[in-house]
């Protein structure tokens, strides 16, 4: 008897990058405002875990998101290294003058599939959103940055329910001279199932390269995992991911937070996939960040990781005493 190989394993892509987004996505619906030397630390550890990309902060107006406020100063304080590439969100103009000063080398534009969520989100339209994302993409480019561009409520919006894989591609093919050189779809509120992320995935091909298609998933329902191996079967090779979990949309009422990063790299390890991350690093990064953040946060292997480290430690002391 043959056994066969499951979700053909041999046909998925052998090197996956992880791109960070607990710094930003994550930090940024926290109710504890971390000092910028510690978020400092936190990205010093995701680096010494081995993540190569990640999205330490906002040029969002500190009114509206003022646990990130000190942006210019965090990353005026990061390494500069040639193997790590920092990037930010970039709302508008004024906010691409302040990511330019700062260094940065790629700006991330964004905005929401759905009109009620940008009217919440951003107090825009979609169109309008799209018109301002194409302005800051320009400027961006002329001054040597590259460009990544977010869509939110790609899977399902909190206040129009599912969104129509039509209303995607409609907004995709709109944005598609912007000059991103992704684009990653945002589960904002964690409601896509695998076989809707696969209709999506198949849509999106139509239009992109597989390349510049990145995932976003938020596991409010327990999919954003199942929804991951989809892409990945797929061919998608870059998946967003958040440390511990963090994170949620301050518009997304009951979005529970992103992908956990160290559930992401078990899974790909488990599957011979490469990421380039040490997973015990990266669960005292995980551990740095539950500390920082001050609860426990919802990233299942890392709760499992410090469960079977404290079981240790309490069977050193028994022996000990």
């Amino acid at each position: 008897m043959t056994t066969a190989t499951p979700f053909a394993l041999a046909s998925i892509p052998k090197r996956v990058e992880v791109y960070e987004v607990g710094p930003r996505d994550g930090l940024q619906n926290e109710l504890r405002t971390l000092a910028t030397v510690d978020k400092a630390r936190l990205i010093e550890g995701l680096i010494r875990a081995g993540l190569k990309r990640i999205e330490v902060s906002s040029f969002v107006s500190p009114r509206w998101i003022p646990q990130l406020a000190d942006a210019e100063k965090l990353i005026g304080m990061l390494p500069q290294r040639d193997d790590v590439i920092f990037t930010a969100l970039v709302p508008n103009l004024k906010g691409l003058e302040r990511a330019r000063d700062t260094g940065l080398h790629e700006a991330a534009v964004f905005l929401s599939v759905t009109e009620s969520h940008s009217q919440k989100n951003i107090n825009k339209s979609v169109a309008e959103a799209i018109n301002t994302a194409r302005e800051v993409a320009q400027g961006a480019r002329a001054a040597g940055m590259r460009v990544r561009c977010y869509l939110s409520t790609v899977w399902g919006c909190p206040y129009e329910g599912l969104t129509p894989v039509s209303r995607v591609v409609e907004v995709v093919k709109q944005l598609a001279d912007i000059g991103f050189y992704q684009l990653s779809l945002g589960d904002t509120i964690g409601v896509g199932t695998p076989g809707q992320t696969a209709e999506l995935i198949s849509e999106m091909t139509k239009i992109l390269k597989i390349e510049q298609i990145a995932l976003h998933l938020h596991d409010t329902r327990g999919t954003a995992l199942a929804n991951a191996l989809i892409g990945l079967t797929m061919g998608v090779t870059t998946f967003d991911a958040s440390i511990g979990g963090l994170g949620g949309c301050p518009y997304a009422p009951g979005a529970a937070g992103n992908l956990a990063t160290e559930d992401l790299v078990y899974m790909l390890d488990g599957m011979g996939v490469e990421t380039g991350i040490d997973l015990d690093v990266l669960v005292e990064a995980g551990e740095l960040a539950q500390e920082l953040i001050g609860r426990k946060l919802a990233g299942k292997y890392l709760q499992a990781a410090l469960g079977e480290r404290e079981k240790v430690a309490s069977r050193a002391r028994s022996s000990a005493s």
